[in-house]
């Protein structure tokens, strides 16, 4: 009996620690882009490790230059955030990597991607994108303007708690080449651009497009959440350019939330709570000049 009653704690215990295990989020900071204060990806996802840091039964990475050196530490991954430069040069894209990540997501693992990294070239990476978080930028279909959308109110999600009202000028892209199925999407943050933010200059190419001018009035998306049948779930957030925006409170508890989210941990009631001040955001900066 008491052999007996010894292995049912044991394996008790051992099913108790299993369920502590942490979760292990992997941040994909890309190389360094643009001029100081732009694209500091690893600035970036150094402080949103730090906003994670005493988060109960998280454990946060950061690999800089786009990707881990070491690529084993993905097959322990929960959830991949990739907040990189995009487009032909985009980190998933290179040598096999797409059939890697598409293994990953098989398995259930959430995939985020932030800014840049939510553009690919439209075709096979394209579909890919589709397929891990529903949604992708695609050169001169979407557009990428400098503007402040207001962002007044939000749709029930975990991805959303805490999250108020907040307004804050960065390259805010829209009119993203979805899903034809728009399967699993929900809209997170979504806003009315006005005419003169549809009318250009963009970013670039500078513009206007007609596909883009005749949607005036249209309510554009610039985050979303995707739940995939595989079990797993994605993000794409279009914000990300300024990194002084990352001291907003609800920007950043957002894109906080939506990390939560993806790697399936109980996102708390009032969303992630953390505290950046002038001094963290001039930390881990890219060394680029005046």
């Amino acid at each position: 009996m008491k052999r007996l009653l010894t292995l049912v704690f044991t394996v008790l215990l051992s099913a108790n620690l299993l369920a502590l295990e942490d979760k292990k989020i992997v941040l994909l900071a890309g190389r360094p882009s643009h001029g100081p204060g732009d694209h500091e990806f690893n600035a970036g996802c150094m402080l949103l490790q730090k906003c994670l840091e005493n988060m109960p039964g998280v454990q946060v990475e950061v690999h800089k230059m786009g990707w881990p050196k070491d690529i084993s530490t993905l097959d322990t991954a929960d959830a991949i955030l990739i907040y990189a430069d995009g487009g032909n040069g985009h980190p998933a894209i290179q040598a096999d990597r797409m059939k890697l990540i598409d293994r990953l997501a098989e398995k259930g693992v959430g995939i985020g991607c932030a800014h840049y990294g939510v553009e690919v070239p439209k075709g096979d990476p394209g579909e890919a994108m589709h397929r891990w978080i529903g949604g992708y930028y695609e050169h001169q279909f979407s557009v990428n303007p400098m503007w402040s959308p207001n962002f007044l109110s939000f749709p029930k999600h975990p991805v959303t708690r805490g999250v108020k009202p907040f307004k804050v000028k960065d390259e805010w892209y829209f009119n993203m080449r979805w899903r034809s199925d728009m399967g699993g999407i929900t809209p997170i943050l979504t806003a009315s651009p006005t005419d003169d933010v549809r009318d250009g200059p963009y970013v670039w190419p500078k513009g206007p497009y007609p596909h883009i001018k005749e949607d005036k009035g249209r309510k554009e998306t610039m985050m979303w959440v995707r739940e995939r049948p595989d079990g797993g779930r994605g993000f794409g957030f279009t914000g990300g350019h300024h990194h002084v925006n990352w001291g907003n409170d609800d920007f950043r508890k957002v894109v906080l939330n939506a990390l939560l989210w993806i790697a399936k941990v109980e996102v708390p009631p009032q969303g992630v709570v953390s505290f950046i001040s002038e001094e963290d955001l001039s930390k881990n900066l890219d060394p680029k000049g005046k």
